[in-house]
């Protein structure tokens, strides 16, 4: 919504929550912009690339591209992480984030697009028994890391937003696997002492999406209320 806010159209994808996604369409249509949903699993590359190849020849370009995708994952200790466990996350996350890279790079250099991936703060401070979150997560960061230093001669920029504890989305789900004094412990040993909200995190993406950013690339925003400290 604060893209459409800001005076963009949308085209969004989901995995399986087609409610929410209608939901969604009709709110930037009440913003008064256009959008468009497409149900995307971008661990399949044909999927990927016949929604970009849907997308242009819809929209004729694309100039922001957001991955916040993540698995809805199990928290095992890494002495107990089964490689198949491993396999399926890293290709829908990691892999998946290539796919789209990989089909959408053209485009973004004809626009001089922006790449924004929304990441975790476990890059700098390990959370115990999430090694399926930050994993995928580090392989998506060089690979933002190489598109600012390798793209950057077409106009392309690609920053990162590394999440904290943020009270949405699959925090939500994760959140059952602590029990209420990790919450504490957590909240207390961060600086601000409280959960980051979704507004924030679409703050700091439009942010990196926007001209207001035009002279940043390669950077990594770390919304985390200080816990990373």
């Amino acid at each position: 919504m604060k893209l459409a806010e800001a005076g963009s159209d949308v085209a969004f994808t989901y995995r399986t929550n087609e409610t929410k996604a209608e939901e969604l369409v009709g709110k930037v249509a009440d913003a008064g912009k256009k959008s468009a949903s497409y149900c995307l699993a971008i661990d399949d590359e044909s999927q990927v690339k016949e929604f970009f190849a849907d997308l242009i020849s819809k929209s004729g370009s694309v100039h922001t591209i957001i991955n916040a995708s993540g698995a809805s994952i199990s928290m095992p200790w890494i002495s107990e992480l089964k490689p198949e466990q491993w396999r399926s996350v890293m290709d829908s996350d990691a892999n998946g984030f290539f796919n789209i890279v990989h089909y959408s790079l053209p485009h973004m250099r004809k626009s001089a697009g922006s790449y924004v991936a929304i990441s975790t703060a476990g890059l700098k401070r390990w959370p115990t028994r999430d090694v399926l979150s930050v994993a995928p997560k580090a392989a998506i960061h060089a690979l933002m890391t190489g598109i600012a230093r390798e793209e950057g001669r077409f106009g392309v920029r690609a920053n990162t937003v590394a999440l904290g504890l943020i009270d949405a989305g699959l925090f939500r789900k994760l959140a059952d696997h602590y029990d209420d004094r990790y919450m504490s412990a957590a909240i207390q040993n961060s600086a601000l002492k409280r959960l980051g909200t979704a507004d924030e995190v679409a703050d700091a993406v439009v942010f990196f999406a926007s001209d207001r950013a035009r002279f940043v690339t390669g950077q990594t925003l770390t919304l985390d209320g200080g816990f990373s400290l």
